[in-house]
């Protein structure tokens, strides 16, 4: 069996997912780890089984006994052992197709010390990370423009949150991409419909004629009694439903399932077709319409050759992405049909990439062409592509610049709303900061028990800061979580581990394939109450 062969059998299921270009990006990313905690094994063990190209484990930790209850990926042989070079070697048994490393370091004191260690990583994954470190952390990948996950995990609660500058997605993977024109028929899909007599026809091809060919001549009927104009109101559209049912046939014996997916489908006969507000604006945003430079992105000269061809050969319209639903129908006028749509569809990402290549060269880059396969991949996917920008970490860490309304909103309508525990996770950061541990969890150097009261104060303090500075009341967050939080003592259980694990590798495959469409820009556990919520904060 050849290498390729047995990668497509051994990735098999994900192939289908995210295809052999989806996969091929996954490979070549490198991923860092930022502390072998529990959730952060739960997150790269999810991101090796599907085949990243390599991974980095940053930890200072010796593995400990609490370890053995929260990480799978330690032993009691383990004791004693660099926490870093242990999980390593348990995670690269999962796929022998992924490179690791590890280093021995503490990564706070890495992130104040090497802030270049990072820009070689396609994804950073921060995991319990306190304060200060997580936003000089943050403020090196937005420079450097590496994407970021930071991830809290704290007894049944937790947190994650996505930072990148600008995220672009082709394939966002709708349900459907469906355009078929049926208002502004390109000429050989009109030559199609116009070749067909229905009244010429017996009842068993008539009843087997595609339900596009009948949208497409009862609209044309439609027209030609009504100025040209789409039926626009609901009495003109169920008029022109009773136009399709004058067409059908009542036979004993022949079943009209394509009148029946005809009516069903009449709204798309009278839905004009345009491009989607969203669409236009990354047509129109200046990174499409400046001038081009060898630094462009693929994604932006592709962006800049569709809206040239929509404002010369699409006539306005974007390009057809050629796909033909399932339908009732006979084979050879089915087949017709997809060979119609099909061919169109290449001749509108013809014109689109003879359009890149005149980009490409004006930009400086004629060295590197960008592959047909993309280009053709933006065609069919022109209405749906995607641009994220991110706010970045700062900007919700600065008070003057936080969306402190969107936490303000969420706790006035419910005081149990997953944002309290986002501020008291945020608020816990800091506290870790100041106490060198979370507030709760004992004390590894001194040996003394925990004071929880005290531990208690000092979290309600902080969290009072943390809600005061934004403009909020400081009593919004209840005692009751305070308390749970103590009570958590930093640990991480691998009921939320596994949890997050699931949720934040699935998000960072969507930024690492940019295929699907990641959440923006956080998203808040709670186990106690099984609720999970997304904000833009």
């Amino acid at each position: 069996m050849s290498i390729a062969d047995s990668k497509t059998q051994k990735y098999d299921r994900q192939l289908r997912l995210w295809h052999a270009h989806g996969q091929a990006a996954l490979e070549r990313s490198k991923v860092c780890l930022l502390n072998g905690s529990g959730v952060g094994t739960e997150i790269v063990k999810n991101l090796i089984l599907p085949g990243i190209g390599s991974l980095v484990v940053v930890d200072s930790a010796i593995v400990s006994d609490s370890d053995l209850g929260e990480n799978f990926f330690v032993t009691p042989a383990h004791v004693g052992q660099p926490r870093a070079k242990a999980v390593s070697d348990l995670l690269l048994e999962l796929n022998g197709d992924v490179h690791g490393d590890y280093l021995q370091e503490d990564p706070e004191a890495m992130i104040e010390r090497s802030p270049e260690f990072f820009k070689q990583f396609t994804l950073v994954i921060a995991t319990q990370i306190s304060g200060k470190s997580l936003r000089r952390l943050a403020d090196i990948c937005w420079e450097q423009d590496v994407a970021l996950i930071i991830v809290q995990a704290h007894g049944l609660v937790g947190y994650a949150r996505i930072q990148v500058r600008e995220h672009t997605i082709v394939e966002s993977h709708p349900e459907q991409i469906v355009d078929l024109r049926f208002d502004s028929p390109f000429p050989a899909l009109a030559a199609f419909a116009d070749s067909f007599d229905l009244d010429a026809m017996d009842s068993l091809a008539h009843s087997h004629m595609p339900y596009i060919i009948l949208l497409l001549k009862a609209l044309n009927t439609w027209k030609q009694s009504h100025n040209a104009a789409l039926p626009s109101n609901r009495d003109e559209r169920e008029e022109f439903k009773q136009l399709v049912r004058t067409q059908e046939r009542k036979e004993p014996g022949v079943e009209n399932l394509n009148f029946e997916e005809a009516l069903a489908s009449a709204y798309r006969a009278w839905t004009p077709t345009t491009i989607p507000s969203s669409i236009q604006s990354i047509l129109d945003d200046t990174r499409a319409a400046e001038n081009l430079t060898p630094d462009t992105p693929d994604f932006w000269i592709i962006a800049r050759a569709v809206r040239d061809f929509v404002a010369n050969e699409g006539h306005g319209l974007l390009p057809l992405p050629g796909t033909v639903p399932d339908m009732h129908s006979d084979t050879e006028s089915y087949v017709n049909l997809q060979t119609i749509y099909r061919t169109k569809a290449r001749q509108d990402a013809a014109a689109v990439a003879a359009r890149v290549t005149e980009l490409v060269a004006l930009a400086g880059r004629a060295e590197r062409p960008i592959a047909l396969d993309e280009i053709d991949r933006f065609c069919k996917n022109a209405a749906f592509v995607k641009v994220l920008r991110y706010r970045s970490f700062a900007e919700e860490s600065d008070p003057r610049t936080a969306e402190a309304k969107t936490i303000g909103n969420a706790l006035a309508s419910d005081p149990r709303d997953n944002a309290a525990w986002y501020v008291a996770l945020r608020a816990g950061e800091e506290c870790k900061e100041h106490l060198g541990r979370w507030p709760g969890e004992p004390d590894s150097t001194s040996g003394h028990e925990v004071d929880v009261e005290s531990d208690a104060a000092v979290l309600r303090d902080a969290i009072a800061t943390y809600l005061a500075a934004r403009g909020l009341p400081t009593d919004a967050v209840s005692n009751d979580h305070v308390v749970e939080f103590v009570r958590a003592a930093g640990a991480n259980l691998h009921v939320t581990a596994a949890l997050l694990g699931g949720v934040v590798s699935q998000e960072a495959i969507k930024l690492l394939t940019r295929q699907y469409v990641p959440i923006d820009n956080t998203v808040v556990f709670d186990g106690v109450r099984s609720v999970a919520s997304v904000y833009r904060l």
